[in-house]
């Protein structure tokens, strides 16, 4: 199974399992939101700690295999749908991101009420790199949690940020020490855990306000420009020198 569930002391530990990149499609997306579903109606839980295996947290959509290989458009229709899910949930959610979380993975994890990280995690938003607009919602996501002008910074160069910088501007909530990020996650969880249930996703669905809705309307556009940018030669040589591990060579078309 490509995720494994598991509950205990009111933090439920949604474990990714598609090592070593985790790489997602609309499937996994899928079995998160409907895990998550059951687990808002469950007085059991009160936390989702949002977890993979292997060396990374998540490295977005594989366009070298898979739905996206085969129909970029018709994969991102499929996924965006049940990404959008994610924003309806009512019980908070812990990332707990080590390795890469990159592309649609850093959509993912920004999904996430909070996001715990080591010096050695590093967040992209490597869109540019590949051609093409950014997705996962992260239009309104990353300049929420960063600000506009960082967000811009990410976006545009699509550089690498580190644990420490991430801890540092906001993108990351704690900072664990090397080998401990799941701990860590876990003890952040608990705490959550431990204050009164109803007043906690009172006052989360108060902050977040009209999150959901206005990720719904940035997953629109940024599949409509996605559309566009998947069809120019960009695009292609983007994908592809990524696939291969090489600089990518753009030329406007």
């Amino acid at each position: 199974m490509d995720l494994s569930v598991s509950l205990q002391d009111g933090v439920a530990l949604l474990e990714m399992r598609r090592p070593p990149a985790n790489h997602f499609d609309e499937a996994l997306i899928g079995w998160i939101v409907d895990a998550a579903r059951e687990l808002d109606d469950d007085p059991a839980c009160r936390v989702l700690l949002l977890a993979s295996e292997g060396k990374h947290f998540c490295a977005g959509a594989d366009f070298g295999g898979g739905e996206f290989a085969a129909d970029h458009v018709a994969a991102a229709e499929l996924l965006y749908r049940r990404a959008a899910q994610l924003f309806d949930l009512r019980t908070p959610i812990v990332a707990a991101v080590q390795g890469t979380a990159v592309g649609g993975g850093l959509g993912l994890a920004c999904a996430a009420d909070f996001r715990v990280a080591e010096a050695a995690t590093r967040f992209q938003a490597n869109f540019g790199r590949l051609g093409f607009h950014a997705g996962f919602g992260l239009s309104v996501t990353l300049p929420e949690l960063i600000g506009r002008q960082k967000a811009t910074d990410m976006m545009l160069t699509a550089r690498r940020v580190g644990g420490e910088e991430a801890h540092r501007i906001g993108l990351a909530d704690r900072l664990a020490e090397p080998g401990r990020v799941r701990e860590t996650a876990r003890g952040l969880a608990l705490e959550i855990a431990a204050a009164a249930p109803l007043a906690v996703r009172s006052m989360r669905a108060t902050l977040r306000g009209e999150l959901a809705g206005r990720v719904r309307g940035a997953l629109d556009h940024e599949l409509a420009e996605q559309k566009v940018h998947w069809a120019t030669k960009d695009s292609a040589e983007g994908i592809a020198a990524s696939l291969a591990r090489r600089p990518p060579v753009f030329t406007g078309e």
